[in-house]
């Protein structure tokens, strides 16, 4: 298998790109395409389909390759994989139970390989302001698949609007459901990581009520209060800046212990008004472990890079393509460092790449089942075996 990364700013630029990656022989027939909303991704389709390849995408928050970074223009991963060694699914949620199509995405998968790999993308926001239960898709996968299942992926950007993202083939597009790009591990290596960054400060506390992303109470205290003492503010000092979160509170999530004992990033996203609880961007659990964060430094990246070293080292493997699934809050975090991090991955595994940065993530933590995942950086690596 061969790789190529392509970039361009309308459906013409990527004709050209296109063309000049073929100029050697190179024949791909599968595209992965992260595309930002500004842009004609019917036209970018067409142009791909024109040349008999597959498309497999999902609009953005900014996208990049190894060699270029943009925000509302297009990055495609090209493949000249063999047809038979990947499907590309989508299931619709309107009028169905996310479970229910969750649960039939995989039995089709199923229906396709012996043992499928999966690299997943969802909307992150429907134009009806629904937010897809991440946790609940992965458990409904496992539950077909297995607990060994293979899933990497994020959801759907729209440039931080927040009004409606999507995800689409060439001959289908949605923006409240599920796709997935599915390789035969047979034929295909599917190899990667989720990792955040974040490092834990003080002493642990619980969740003493929540309801779904509603953080009521830690150590049954207001929440609220409780993450404004962290901030070194008061409520009675905020009470009206509803807006604090989206400027402060992606540089100080939360980490959150899981049922299994691994962790998992929440971040405040707003303040319910009447309650005073945090609304949060991932589900919670009441009796869950909490802990507060550090604020990111240079360390971050040199982390993310040094885990992603290691396991090439201790599998002693190489690459052909790689994909990074970025949440969209480390550019506000990181700064240019975000891009120092996608880039460095490339280098790392000295391989074309693509990404784009999310809604929410999904993958696996080192030696650690499929999550779903906020303020996490989440790659994989693809070869032909």
């Amino acid at each position: 298998m061969k790789a190529k990364s392509i970039y361009g700013k309308d459906p013409e630029q990527i004709h050209k790109a296109l063309k000049n990656s073929m100029n050697d022989g190179f024949k791909p027939t599968l595209a992965i395409a992260f595309i930002s909303i500004k842009q004609d991704r019917k036209g970018i389709c067409d142009v791909l389909k024109k040349d008999n390849i597959d498309v497999f995408g999902a609009t953005s928050c900014g996208e990049f390759t190894e060699s270029h970074q943009s925000e509302g223009e297009s990055a495609i991963m090209l493949l000249d994989i063999d047809p038979t060694y990947f499907t590309i699914l989508i299931e619709d949620l309107k009028g169905k139970e996310l479970e229910d199509i969750s649960k039939n995405l995989a039995r089709n998968a199923l229906k396709k390989f012996k043992n499928p790999g999966f690299i997943l993308c969802t909307n992150g926001m429907s134009v009806d302001n629904i937010i897809l239960d991440g946790n609940l898709i992965i458990r409904s996968i496992e539950k077909v698949i297995g607990p060994d299942v293979n899933i990497t992926g994020g959801m759907a950007g729209d440039d931080w609007m927040l009004k409606s993202s999507y995800i689409f083939t060439h001959d289908f597009e949605t923006n409240l459901g599920i796709a997935a790009l599915v390789f035969d591990q047979e034929k295909v290596s599917l190899q990667g990581m989720a990792i955040s960054g974040w490092k834990p400060i003080g002493i642990s506390r619980t969740i003493t009520k929540c309801e779904g992303t509603y953080l009521h109470t830690i150590d049954d205290k207001p929440a609220l209060d409780m993450y404004l003492k962290y901030l070194g503010a008061s409520y009675e000092d905020n009470q009206d800046k509803y807006h604090l979160f989206e400027n402060v509170a992606q540089h100080y999530p939360f980490l959150v212990e899981r049922e299994s004992g691994a962790s998992m990033m929440a971040t405040p996203m707003m303040v319910d008004k009447e309650s005073k609880a945090l609304i949060c961007d991932v589900s919670l659990r009441e009796g869950s472990k909490l802990s507060f964060t550090m604020p990111p430094d240079f360390d971050f990246v040199e982390e993310v890079l040094d885990k992603a070293r290691k396991l090439k080292d201790r599998s002693n493997s190489s690459a052909e393509a790689m994909l990074v699934f970025s949440c969209a809050g480390r550019v506000t975090v990181l700064g240019p460092l975000a891009n120092m991090e996608n880039q460095g991955l490339a280098e790392v595994w000295q391989t074309p790449m693509i990404g784009f940065y999310t809604y929410g993530e999904f993958g696996r933590a080192l030696n650690e089942p499929p999550e779903f995942h906020s303020t996490t950086n989440s790659w994989v690596v693809i070869k032909e075996k």
